[in-house]
């Protein structure tokens, strides 16, 4: 917009008339008319529109990372969440742990079958999206491989990743819209974002979501050439990873009706438990799953059968006992991060032949980089003194003949105190028997 349009009312009219008009046709373009119902209008005054506009026209998006784009609309939409409903922003530290320790990869079909705005499924594409410019761009690194994640090559592999292979579920209709439009900011992978209760799938009472969700799974797999698992479209045993932070607590009640359709519920009908099963059903034989649990699932007494089931089901990949400031300031709930893998039947009936011997990967985060309010908290000295650290920074500069030349420059930065990165890095160096 014109530097001075925000400063007459004439200019204020034509700001608002063409914003306006621009939100009319994104209601009817083919990306995004799914992620609207049709009949949402801006109700701001001429005066404010303009006034957001000339603040918003200060940055530029298209090249943000996903942490930023991310932060921003999660911000935005936050009001969006019912957390009376057991429903809350997983912090973007955790999403990153979890991803990067299953590490997807081009050919993984990705599940969230609880997945609000899309945080996993958004730093899943994010993920791959590095995988992916490293490999077509294999001589480059640091900024100048940065500058390439949103090239046109790579954008392209990313959208057809995101629409073969990324799936998002939610039971809250607005929330699957809150999704849509964070996955086509991050990659347009919004077409496998859907209103479904997932532990009713797949008898769910709307059909026809069952039916394109069905109509989604028949593609993937047919793009994907997915033949050991194409014996029918049904999206259970279909995923190579599920990614979830499922509802849970006390005010979160399951009906009866769906509740019974699960083993599990013999022991209990907390919406947790029941999550696993599910997911459990969602993952091919092999399949990896990471979670989100309260730690009363793997610790309290009257929780040992599901415990026993679990073991029974699955191998045990990981355990991150979180700290307590985890998921506060939003809600306070100890939980921990586990890893599992589906075991094949043939892995089952060994299992239950001979005892099993294999090696968990088990870490403690005590320090989180935030504070029970949700405050940044950095690495401290022995006295307490926040520590300055020397770091050495890479950035672009272009130059008037277009040559681009990368240079550096040394910065005193503060660090989080987080070790969810350093024990993302263990689990790896674990991988690998080191």
């Amino acid at each position: 917009m014109g530097v001075k349009e925000q400063n007459t009312e004439e200019g204020r009219k034509q700001v608002a008339k063409r914003i306006k008009g621009l939100f009319e046709e994104l209601k009817t373009d083919e990306i995004f008319s799914e992620v609207f119902d049709g009949n949402e209008a801006i109700g701001l005054t001429d005066k404010g529109l303009a006034y957001i506009a000339g603040e918003l026209a200060k940055y530029s998006f298209l090249d943000a990372s996903v942490d930023v784009k991310g932060m921003a609309y999660e911000t935005i939409v936050s009001n969006t969440l019912k957390q009376e409903a057991g429903q809350f922003f997983t912090p973007r530290n955790i999403i990153r742990t979890m991803v990067e320790m299953l590490n997807p990869t081009e050919r993984s079909r990705v599940l969230d079958p609880a997945c609000g705005s899309g945080g996993f499924l958004v730093m899943v594409l994010d993920h791959v999206r590095k995988q992916i410019a490293k490999e077509l761009y294999p001589n480059m690194e640091g900024p100048l491989l940065a500058e390439k994640f949103n090239s046109l090559e790579v954008n392209e592999r990313v959208r057809k990743y995101a629409e073969r292979c990324i799936y998002g579920f939610d039971f809250d209709p607005d929330l699957k819209k809150a999704a849509r439009m964070n996955m086509v900011m991050t990659g347009d992978g919004h077409a496998n974002i859907f209103h479904v209760n997932s532990l009713a799938y797949p008898n769910w009472e709307h059909p026809d979501e069952i039916k394109k969700i069905n109509e989604s799974i028949a593609r993937s797999l047919k793009v994907m050439r997915d033949l050991e698992t194409a014996y029918s479209n049904d999206a259970r045993g279909k995923f190579d990873l599920v990614f979830t932070n499922p509802p849970f607590g006390a005010k979160v009640k399951v009906e009866q009706e769906i509740a019974n359709q699960y083993f599990l519920s013999k022991y209990s009908d907390a919406p947790e438990v029941l999550f696993i099963e599910a997911c459990y059903n969602f993952l091919k034989e092999g399949g990896k799953m990471a979670i989100v649990l309260p730690d009363g699932i793997l610790g309290n007494p009257n929780t040992l059968p599901v415990r026993e089931w679990i073991l029974d089901k699955f191998k045990i990949l990981a355990s991150i006992d979180l700290a307590v400031e985890a998921f506060l300031p939003q809600v306070g709930v100890q939980a921990s991060l586990l890893f599992l893998q589906k075991k094949t039947e043939l892995e089952r009936q060994l299992a239950q032949d001979s005892a099993e011997d294999y090696d968990v990967f088990m870490a403690i985060a005590e320090k989180l980089g935030k504070d029970r309010r949700g405050n940044p908290i950095y690495l401290r000295d022995e006295d307490g003194a926040e520590i300055l650290f020397d770091i050495e920074t890479k950035y672009l500069v272009r130059k008037k003949e277009g040559e681009i030349e990368v240079k550096k420059r040394k910065e005193k930065l503060r660090l989080l105190d987080d070790d969810l990165p350093k024990i993302s890095e263990a689990y790896l160096r674990f991988l690998k028997g080191e």
